[in-house]
């Protein structure tokens, strides 16, 4: 990794991206089994601080998605492209889903997650690929 490239990752998301990125993703559990995702000191839900690092279920659940024709110039050169909420355990995921053609995407469709590498940026992505 060079100079720039450290100055400019986001603490707690990259190493979250580097766990995923190796199969060992992660989720922080609160005691009342809230579930969220780093970078977190607290729970969202309850506010606890007692935030215990969980692995992540191998594979969710598309809960919704969107299909975007149009994208932002962030964005202009993977579109067409689809982001979904997935459910993965007590932790809801947004990524973007890879590997299906658009038109069989579905709510209920069993995925896993892939980090993948955005065609404008050239940053990684959080992706879903169908199980």
């Amino acid at each position: 990794m060079t100079e720039t490239e450290s100055e400019t990752r986001d603490a707690g998301f990259d190493e979250w991206l580097d766990a995923a990125e190796e199969d060992d993703a992660y989720f922080l559990e609160c005691p009342e089994g809230h579930g969220s995702l780093p970078p977190r000191r607290v729970c969202p839900d309850c506010g606890a601080t007692d935030l215990e690092e969980v692995p992540l279920p191998d594979t969710g659940e598309i809960r919704t998605f969107t299909v975007t024709h149009v994208p932002t110039p962030a964005f202009e050169e993977d579109a067409p492209y689809a982001t979904a909420v997935a459910s993965f355990g007590s932790v809801r995921i947004t990524g973007q889903i890879v590997g299906i053609d658009l038109e069989r995407v579905e709510t209920g469709l069993e995925v896993e997650i892939e980090v993948t590498v955005s065609e404008t940026t050239g940053e990684r992505v959080l992706s879903f690929t169908p199980v």
